[in-house]
């Protein structure tokens, strides 16, 4: 019998087998055969390029996003967003807990997508005038969604706890320039990087780089956060699988900056007799 089953989407096309309407005979992502052409032939950042953009990505575009996926695998356990899966993997709470907890907490205002969204917005409204970066910086916009993001509190896209620009963000803008386009962002940001800092009193952080490649690679401010939210997944993953592993004696908190005061001493078991 004919089922009734009726999707809607604008890039997938399935052909149902005639047994089972519910089951694909073949899948066609913005028009290509995935199973018949895509898969045999593709890398996985050409294909993830096709699905968020919808046209078959340059060699140069699916390189720039390999290494930027690279760049953002692990950032590292002092990062936000992996401290609070390494928090889910400690506690041996179910993997996808761990993953949810990196995910709440990476879409934030400090170094999250939400962060990342203002950048990008930025690059559609400023371009490469430096003038209006600075004075857009300056005063940002509040968010259309206030009721869910309050105001930053910092320039987007630059770290205010920072003093200069670490090494291996440093290294990062270094190596994936050389894959963005010569007139794109990434080379801008690079070029204004130091009158840039110098301005705000602060160093450029990842969001600012990330924003500047997904500008390049042609993504808008939802895709570029949504790219960015599971790119960052990996480290998450594996240091709260490591942390599950290790136990909470392991665990990395930086008890010289905990102090009680008027510490009572070992606690003494109450008496049995009614002292308490």
């Amino acid at each position: 019998m004919p089922s009734d089953y009726v999707y809607h989407s604008d890039f997938w096309f399935e052909e149902p087998e005639e047994s089972n309407p519910f089951a694909a005979k073949a899948s066609y992502c913005h028009g290509y055969d995935v199973y018949g052409q895509v898969i045999a032939k593709a890398g996985w950042f050409e294909y993830l390029l096709l699905m968020f953009k919808g046209e078959r990505p340059r060699p140069d575009e699916a390189v720039l996003l390999e290494k930027l996926a690279l760049v953002l695998a692990n950032q590292g356990p002092k990062e936000a967003s992996i401290r609070a899966a390494m928090n889910g993997g400690v506690a041996a709470t179910n993997h996808s807990s761990a993953l949810m907890s990196a995910l709440a907490v990476g879409s934030g205002l400090y170094g999250g997508s939400q962060e990342l969204e203002i950048c990008i917005r930025l690059w559609e409204e400023c371009g490469q005038d430096v003038d209006r970066w600075k004075a857009r910086l300056q005063a940002p916009e509040e968010d259309e969604r206030a009721d869910i993001w309050p105001a930053i509190e910092h320039p987007p896209g630059f770290d205010p706890n920072g003093d200069q620009i670490p090494t291996t963000l440093l290294q990062s803008l270094e190596l994936l320039v050389q894959f963005a386009p010569k007139d794109g962002a990434l080379h801008w940001l690079r070029k204004q990087r130091g009158a840039l800092e110098e301005f705000f009193g602060c160093p450029i952080s990842i969001t600012s780089v990330a924003a500047a490649a997904f500008v390049d690679l042609g993504l808008d401010r939802d895709q570029g956060s949504m790219l960015y939210l599971m790119l960052r997944l990996p480290g998450a993953a594996v240091h709260a699988l490591e942390q599950r592993k290790m136990g909470w004696k392991k665990f990395p908190f930086y008890s010289s900056a905990i102090e009680l005061e008027d510490d009572p001493g070992p606690f003494k078991q109450r008496d049995e007799e009614g002292g308490r």
